[in-house]
């Protein structure tokens, strides 16, 4: 189970930046998403006082899931006017919980979740917005670190999505089975503009591979942007854990927002 605060117990130690969203403005709880005869768990928040359909963001989990970081930031969302959903991506292999260190975490559940199954569930949610409140014709996408690959590879995936902001998401790696393209594969087959947000000092994220992926996109002439904070390591816009860098996550997060409001369309 997740711990007493609501993070994954991979996740620790945690810092003592936690930032917590109030909820009065909101309304956020537990679903559930038919999903490829399933039904997937997922956490949402929305504005209150919304009226009329809502831009909705699927919300890509890191490694650990959607524990308390990932339903916070739906949280934020939703006090920026979206309808944001946290899909479980993880949940027919297993739960991130049982685990209390990446290594394992990463080679006994994460390896073992499938890229196109994962890419068909976001269908289902982006399905499941549609029907609860969310305008299908403004959908966009965020995701951190393992969501972040995920939501480049979105963007290649999904037609109708608007934009994109993956934080952090590895753009090379090993092709597997369940892994059979990297984002910079896919670079010539992006649907919707990606913004994409990396730190210098992500040791797990080499700075050639960020060069590599904005020369791949060059040359597809896709509709694409590569930020780098120079002071930033992986996971900077985790705000409970230490690799936090407030600065960086800060500005991150105005340019996913205008992001979105430049290529999604927010409410007015």
């Amino acid at each position: 189970m997740t711990d007493k605060i609501g993070f994954a117990p991979a996740a620790a130690p945690h810092a003592s930046t936690i930032v917590s969203t109030p909820e009065e403005a909101i309304s956020a709880g537990e679903t559930s998403i038919p999903s490829q005869g399933d039904n997937m768990p997922a956490y949402h928040a929305r504005p209150k006082s919304a009226e009329g359909p809502l831009p909705v963001v699927i919300v890509i989990q890191e490694i650990f899931g959607v524990h308390e970081h990932i339903r916070d930031v739906c949280r934020r969302l939703a006090l920026e006017g979206y309808l944001a959903i946290a899909p479980e991506l993880y949940f027919r292999q297993g739960d991130p919980n049982d685990y209390s260190d990446i290594p394992t975490l990463f080679a006994n559940l994460v390896t073992k979740v499938p890229d196109a199954q994962v890419l068909a569930d976001l269908d289902h949610v982006a399905s499941w917005a549609a029907r609860n409140g969310g305008d299908p014709h403004r959908l966009m996408v965020t995701g951190f670190c393992w969501g972040g690959r995920i939501s480049w590879l979105y963007a290649a995936h999904n037609p109708q999505l608007k934009a994109a902001v993956a934080w952090y998401g590895k753009l090379v790696g090993e092709k597997t089975l369940n892994s059979p393209k990297q984002p910079l594969d896919i670079a010539v087959d992006l649907n919707a503009p990606v913004l994409g947000l990396y730190g210098a000092q992500d040791t797990s994220i080499p700075l050639d591979t960020v060069e590599s992926m904005r020369h791949a996109l060059r040359a597809a002439n896709a509709k694409a942007e590569i930020i780098v904070y120079p002071d930033a390591g992986h996971a900077f816009n985790a705000d409970y854990r230490p690799s936090y860098h407030q600065e960086s996550a800060a500005d991150g997060w105005q340019r996913m927002l205008e992001w979105f409001r430049q290529y999604g369309g927010k409410k007015s």
